[in-house]
């Protein structure tokens, strides 16, 4: 009996202690995406994460290396994200459909600020970590987007390709700038779906 009372009354295990290495990329992506990668410096972020500076360099290097691990970890979420969606659509257009269906939901959450990679692109200098990530990421996204409107039967590709990577930058630069975010969530679907109809037989 008291075997039983004690177990029922034992406290829970705390969830194990993050690492350092991960409080810092969770520091790092609260704060880099909240206010921007170089209006934040290094004392913020180590505050946040409660760590020592000396930490955060024995880790990475330099601030320079944590901004590429913080976009370098956002592609591999956004990698498994989209994965998921195109996994739970069967055609092309579907899945072509299901990746604008996301973005339109994130410019209706009021945590989204835009694009990571748009943002710290935007604040960085030709040849930073923002920018390589950003290329690689937007490289791969206009893969993704070739593939399915090859699989689609568009009679040019790569132009609906590009053309609906335009759109999806767009509508993540709206969600950082526009007012009217629902306005921009329905122009999104719609300018999505006017492509797809001129683009496919």
């Amino acid at each position: 009996m008291k075997t039983k009372e004690r177990a029922a009354g034992a406290e829970p295990k705390p969830p194990p202690r993050l690492s350092a290495r991960d409080r810092l990329l969770a520091a790092a992506d609260d704060l880099f995406y909240s206010e921007g990668v170089h209006v934040v410096g290094v004392d913020r972020i180590v505050e946040r994460a409660g760590v020592t500076k000396a930490t955060l360099y024995n880790t990475f290097g330099s601030k320079e290396d944590l901004v590429g691990a913080y976009l370098e970890q956002h592609m591999r979420r956004r990698q498994k994200r989209i994965g998921r969606i195109l996994e739970a659509n069967d055609t092309p257009r579907e899945r072509i459909l299901g990746i604008f269906a996301e973005v339109e939901d994130l410019l209706a959450g009021s945590q989204f600020r835009g694009c990571r990679f748009i943002n710290a692109a935007a604040e960085g200098r030709p040849g930073d970590a923002s920018e390589v990530a950003s290329e690689e990421y937007r490289g791969w996204l206009l893969s993704i987007f070739t593939d399915l409107a090859e699989a689609a039967g568009a009679r040019d590709a790569k132009q609906l390709a590009r053309q609906l990577l335009l759109l999806y930058d767009g509508a993540a630069v709206a969600g950082r700038m526009d007012e009217d975010r629902r306005g921009a969530a329905i122009a999104t679907g719609s300018g999505v779906v006017a492509l797809l109809e001129a683009a496919i037989p």
